[in-house]
């Protein structure tokens, strides 16, 4: 019933949005379900900063009007999708391979609301592997470092290069490297399964510290409110 949930979840922060509102559109399936009640509604005035090519799309087709970081650097309200949902909204995002763009458009935000079926919701951050993307150039040494702050955690399997399915890979012009999967940015995503995460800000301040690391799927004290997705209705959590 995962469907279902999020689509409740998506509906329901539609809502949320008002008149006029500048709205940072989330990337994901949950997230898609917001951006198609969000248009929906056919609020006048909207301007909508998508975090992916995915989600431009999506909303393009939709007929939300559709704006860029640089052209509305203050966003009212964002909502996006997570991983996971953990104790005081820390949030582990990033499996689509958006998390950088998601972060910047998170970070740029006066309000940001999470919306998740209710399996997302966790005790302690870490079951769901944590996405970290990494700069393509010499990304094996930077793969290397990222295993050593791993290992400083307690985090014994080192983190694994994503990689696109056989479809996916055949579909894309041959090239080195085009078996890995790439963000809008051109970067890869490696995928590491930390089991638990003991401390979740230390663990990103540490891999922050990476260079070659561009960002990763922590996202802490970012959230203001989550609305998580049942199969009557809504739940709503804040930090």
């Amino acid at each position: 019933m995962s469907d279902l949930q999020k689509k409740h979840a998506g509906e329901a922060a539609a809502l949320r949005v008002e008149a006029g509102m500048t709205v940072g559109l989330g990337t994901g399936s949950t997230a898609a379900w917001f951006v198609k009640a969000l248009a929906a509604r056919d609020l006048p005035g909207l301007r909508c900063v998508p975090t992916s090519e995915a989600t431009a799309e999506l909303a393009r087709e939709l007929g939300l009007p559709l704006s860029t970081l640089e052209d509305t650097p203050r966003i009212d309200l964002t909502v996006d999708g997570a991983d996971e949902v953990g104790p005081g909204l820390a949030l582990i995002k990033g499996g689509g391979a958006a998390l950088l763009r998601e972060k910047l458009v998170w970070e740029a935000s006066a309000r940001c609301i999470v919306i998740a079926d209710a399996a997302k919701v966790v005790a302690t951050l870490g079951a769901f592997a944590l996405p970290i993307e990494v700069v393509a150039f010499g990304h094996k040494t930077t793969a290397n470092r990222i295993a050593d702050v791993l290992a400083d955690h307690d985090i014994a399997m080192p983190a694994r290069v994503r990689t696109a399915s056989p479809q996916a890979a055949s579909d894309r012009v041959a090239s080195i490297g085009a078996q890995y999967v790439r963000t809008d940015g051109g970067n890869l995503i490696y995928d590491a399964k930390c089991g638990v995460i003991h401390d979740p800000a230390r663990l990103a301040d540490d891999l922050k510290l990476i260079t070659g690391v561009v960002e990763h799927g922590l996202f802490l004290d970012l959230a203001d409110e989550a609305i998580i997705g049942t199969d009557t209705g809504v739940e709503t959590l804040t930090p």
